[in-house]
């Protein structure tokens, strides 16, 4: 089990790691991201949460579970109704590239690795992912997109949000630790 959490983990940090600095495999690798790109990347990683999120308030019954779930749902769609609002009044449309893909391909992937699971296997498999993916996106917004930004307000949108990101973090291994 733990082999399988670490390739999961491993997955999820090459999917979005890959455009990470932090990542020495992948270091010279970091794409260099356009706002709309990044914009895209941004609105993509919520996206793909608020989707596990989702798919935890349909599968699980842990009540701590769902509380994360709903938290998740609830804070990453205000993010995404923030980035959409701030996008359409700077005029920028979010423009899809390889490390939006790869986010995608990695959600594919991971949403029919959830979905073969249930009961306490889909819990411990969701919170696990969920630590993995936040602490993936953490790094990508702290060491890619952030320094890639060039207007001031997408770059003040997504400073905003680095404090929340770090909390759901936080909350994730609190909720793990229950799993162990």
């Amino acid at each position: 089990m733990k082999t399988l959490h670490k390739m999961g983990t491993m997955l999820l940090g090459m999917l979005i790691g890959s455009c990470v600095l932090s990542l020495s495999s992948f270091a010279q690798t970091t794409p260099q991201l356009t706002d709309p790109e990044i914009a895209s990347v941004a609105l993509t990683a919520n996206k793909i949460d608020v989707d596990y999120a989702l798919l935890a308030q349909k599968k699980s019954t842990n009540a701590e579970i769902l509380r994360f779930a709903k938290t998740m749902q609830d804070d990453h769609n205000a993010v995404i109704a923030a980035a959409t609002k701030l996008a359409t009044k700077l005029g920028v449309t979010p423009k899809t590239n390889s490390m939006t893909q790869s986010l995608l391909d990695g959600a594919k992937t991971e949403t029919k690795t959830l979905n073969s699971k249930t009961g306490k296997a889909f819990d411990k498999a969701y919170i696990d992912n969920e630590v993995a993916y936040h602490e993936a996106v953490v790094n990508a917004v702290e060491k890619v997109l952030i320094p890639q930004t060039q207007n001031a307000e997408l770059k003040a949108l997504l400073v905003q949000v680095m404090p929340t990101l770090k909390t759901h973090l936080e909350h994730a291994k609190m909720v793990q630790a229950a799993f162990k």
